[in-house]
């Protein structure tokens, strides 16, 4: 942030009269006087497992397994637990691959570009490009107009999109909306590019009327755009239709911009939402990004990237020694994403996507009115599942459920396996918490109008 000074500690208690023992704060101290906090995890060297030696005898006596297999366990039921509490982050954990067990006892690499069989054997070639066939078709790009691959994360994703960009305009300048994933403002300090945020509405999609104001203020210069397919923190849907019209009337011709879609979570559940806008290569776009184990439920980080075959030529370089051609970021690649991905696809098919993004869509419109209901201020975007709300007062309470926080806001993620059960339990937990929170006048909740608007707040001042 400009004009600060970041300063680290750690706290045994503090903020809203929670106990946060062990975590560490960043505090923003701005050149007019105001301090910011913002509460960060627990030092993990508190909690570590350590790594010793095995002892001389240990193959006799198996201490050294048994000791192994006890943590292990131990470790399972914190899993088992903390999955039980998790409405915070876009993860899908109502997955079965038991099927896909007897492919662990492999070394499985898809290094260099996926459409060229390398000298590595052990690879899943044939499962990425079947994935990738499937999302070119579902974005309207034909098979041999498209490149992609499959990447380790989302955030991947985005750097090879920007990266693409960049490479077919080498001085075009990045515009994003100050709520785009952080991954993009890193790809900005990464590739050393000229990054333009442009300001966001309160639901928060991309202000169109400064976007144009800050093209014209930059015209001779290329415009490299990334457009949200769902904001990370709000779940706002940048209007992909608008940002092109903004471009064309701020004088921009089809070849002088390059728009990455960041369709990281909603990329995939988009296209089964009735009267949704498209998001297709047939409009003008160069790149699409979305992530693998948010609504699709693989088990691992990973990701899909698709972009015009034309315009990753410019990052193309052949390799001899893996007798492929190296256009990804990493080298190295996971050749069992792939696997999962495919196993996935091919159970549920569109049809089985469509029913469980209505299955979403419903249970975060049920959950937003029980908020409401229950006197919470709350916001949903039309083609989301993502519900915003008052951040709650007490941040064992949002490690507990694992909620994703910014200022005065929190959000919970609607996804497959978040039931109305779950949703109950958490909204009647919250309720009985804000009783003892804000019961006979002890404090209010906050005032989340600058946030989320007006008429989604419900403070003592809006309600």
């Amino acid at each position: 942030m400009v004009g600060s000074v970041d300063v680290w500690g750690t706290v045994d208690s503090s903020m809203n009269g929670a106990g946060v023992g062990g975590c560490l704060i960043k505090e923003l101290v701005h050149h007019h006087g105001e301090r910011e906090k913002i509460v960060l995890g627990r030092d993990m060297h508190t909690v570590s497992f350590e790594i010793t030696e095995p002892d001389l005898d240990d193959d006799v006596t198996g201490e050294r397994e048994a000791y192994m297999a006890s943590v292990l366990s131990k470790y399972k039921k914190s899993l088992t637990e903390k999955t039980k509490f998790h409405l915070g982050y876009p993860y899908n954990l109502d997955f079965d691959y038991d099927a896909l067990c007897q492919l662990q006892h492999f070394s499985i690499n898809n290094l260099g570009d996926p459409f060229i069989e390398s000298n590595y054997g052990v690879h899943s070639r044939q499962f990425e490009v079947g994935v990738l066939d499937w999302f070119a078709r579902l974005w309207e790009l034909d098979k041999n107009q498209y490149w992609g691959y499959i990447t380790n994360c989302g955030t991947e994703g985005n750097l090879h999109g920007i990266l693409v960009g960049r490479e077919v305009f080498p001085d075009g300048i990045l515009y994003a909306s100050q709520e785009s994933h952080y991954s993009v403002f890193k790809a900005a300090r990464m590739y050393r590019m000229d990054c333009v945020k442009v300001n966001t509405l309160s639901s928060g999609e991309i202000d169109c009327h400064d976007f144009k104001s800050k093209l014209l203020s930059n015209k001779d210069k290329p415009a490299i755009v990334n457009v949200n397919i769902g904001t990370t923190v709000k779940g706002a849907v940048d209007d992909l239709d608008l940002v092109i019209n903004k471009l064309q009337e701020a004088g921009f011709s089809h070849d002088r911009f390059y728009i990455h879609c960041d369709g990281a979570l909603f990329g995939l559940m988009l296209p089964f939402v009735k009267r949704a806008p498209k998001v297709s290569f047939k409009k003008a776009i160069g790149s699409v990004s979305v992530s693998g184990h948010k609504f699709v439920g693989c088990p691992m980080p990973c990701g899909v990237l698709i972009t015009r075959l034309e315009h990753v030529k410019v990052l193309s370089r052949n390799v001899e020694y893996l007798a492929s051609r190296d256009a990804t970021i990493m080298g190295s690649r996971n050749g069992h994403a792939p696997l999962f991905l495919w196993y996935t696809l091919n159970r549920k098919g569109y049809r089985g996507f469509r029913k469980e993004v209505q299955k979403c869509l419903r249970n975060a419109h049920y959950f937003k009115d029980r908020l409401v209901h229950a006197g919470i201020g709350a916001m949903l975007n039309e083609l989301s599942s993502t519900v915003v709300f008052e951040r709650p007062h007490d941040e064992e309470f949002v490690r507990k459920w694992q909620l994703a926080c910014q200022g005065n806001i929190a959000h919970v993620v609607v996804m497959p396996n978040v039931t109305i059960h779950k949703l109950d339990g958490f909204l009647d937990e919250l309720v009985q918490k804000r009783d003892a929170w804000f019961g006979e006048g002890k404090s209010q909740p906050p005032c989340i109008a600058s946030d989320v608007g007006i008429h989604n707040c419900l403070c003592a001042l809006h309600r």
